[in-house]
């Protein structure tokens, strides 16, 4: 079966970050993000070579990391989406449209 690595992304970016929010542990929000993160990088590794796996995994850690300081200002919900959108389109961009 072929999951998009889009989905992944954007999947584990609102799922890591909902559960943390939900249960107060910010370790398995952490947990859902690196797993989404080693699947889609597994993924990436093999749909395209190491430039643009290197560039995808930098999109997505750079996302989870601007995502905080632009929660504080537009707000989390938007934030969090705003950063998914962005790294849904790269990988899609370079891995999942061929």
């Amino acid at each position: 079966m072929h999951v998009p690595t889009a989905a992944i992304t954007a999947g584990s970016l609102i799922g890591g970050w909902q559960i943390a929010r939900r249960t107060g542990s910010r370790p398995l929000g952490g947990a859902v993000l690196a797993a989404g993160g080693l699947v889609a990088g597994r993924e990436w590794a093999r749909r395209t070579g190491p430039m643009t796996t290197g560039a995808l995994v930098a999109t997505y850690l750079g996302a989870f990391a601007v995502s905080h300081p632009l929660a504080k200002r537009i707000g989390p919900w938007p934030s969090v989406l705003a950063v998914a959108a962005v790294t849904a389109a790269a990988s899609w961009a370079a891995a999942d449209r061929s």
